[in-house]
């Protein structure tokens, strides 16, 4: 049976201090959600709006209780923290977000090391880390849910050969998402992952794939936000395993009108920028 609210629901989310992380937390903190964030976003960044705390006091004000906590995905000791600091201010964990990642779309030949380090510490290591690390809590929850923000796996050519090294990030969350919803069906944790169909206007949109242009043609990170709502009411024992897309989602929830989600009003559909990995 889906469930009507996530009113009293504890999420254990990675990043969140911006973008598409921050939107997901600000709607489930609408229905009077617990959200600790863990980032490490202790203190503005140069470029970026938004730290931890700054995420958390939105959280509030939009009506949920929050956790900041300055730590960094790729420790264990500051996943190890994360988790018992939720689970001692909240009293158990109902869902986990893997939101935090990195992107770089260089070619191999031109992909730092340390940048194709950095995509797999934080995507694929810290995606495994924090997922492994909440599972004995989220055993104990009566709907609990993994959703990382990532692709389904799509082996064309086309996207394989495109940015090898972020490709093998992303797609790494991806398996790790899988490989947990498989492993621990029979305890009823749900493993899901979402992808959408257009560019997100978020900071990594704007420095890492078309600054101001590609914002103006992408939605904005509250379609996502709304999806992530819609699958986290599913009942996890029937709805895991799937590399789900977000206005699938949002079109088996009856919402089928996307326009107000364009980042600039008035943009239609078709002129919006389609996003990578999907055909």
């Amino acid at each position: 049976m889906t469930e009507a609210s996530l009113a009293g629901k504890t999420i254990l989310m990675s990043g969140g201090s911006r973008g598409i992380g921050l939107a997901i937390a600000l709607r489930a903190a609408r229905d009077g959600a617990n959200i600790a964030l863990i980032a490490k976003t202790d203190t503005p960044h140069p470029k970026l709006a938004g730290t931890v705390h700054t995420a958390a006091a939105a959280i509030e004000a939009a009506g949920g209780r929050a956790l900041p906590i300055v730590g960094d995905v790729r420790n264990e000791d500051d996943i190890t923290e994360a988790v018992l600091k939720t689970q001692g201010e909240f009293g158990g964990i109902d869902i986990v977000v893997n939101n935090a990642s990195v992107i770089d779309l260089s070619g191999s030949l031109d992909l730092a090391t340390k940048k194709y380090d950095l995509m797999q510490g934080v995507n694929v290591r810290g995606t495994f880390l924090l997922s492994r690390a909440a599972l004995p809590v989220l055993k104990d929850a009566p709907n609990p849910h993994i959703l990382s923000l990532s692709p389904p796996l799509n082996l064309s050519s086309k996207w394989l050969g495109a940015h090898t090294g972020y490709t093998l990030a992303k797609y790494g969350m991806t398996m790790v998402t899988l490989g947990l919803a498989a492993e621990f069906a029979s305890s009823g944790i749900a493993a899901n992952t979402l992808w959408p169909r257009t560019t997100i206007a978020t900071a990594a949109v704007q420095f890492a794939l078309g600054g101001d242009r590609m914002m103006k043609v992408s939605r904005t990170p509250e379609i996502y936000a709304d999806a992530a709502y819609e699958v986290l009411l599913q009942p996890s024992r029937e709805y895991t395993g799937q590399t789900l897309i977000v206005e699938d989602v949002l079109e088996d929830a009856g919402i089928t009108d996307f326009s107000a989600y364009a980042a600039v009003p008035g943009t239609p559909d078709s002129d919006l920028f389609p996003d990578i990995f999907l055909d």
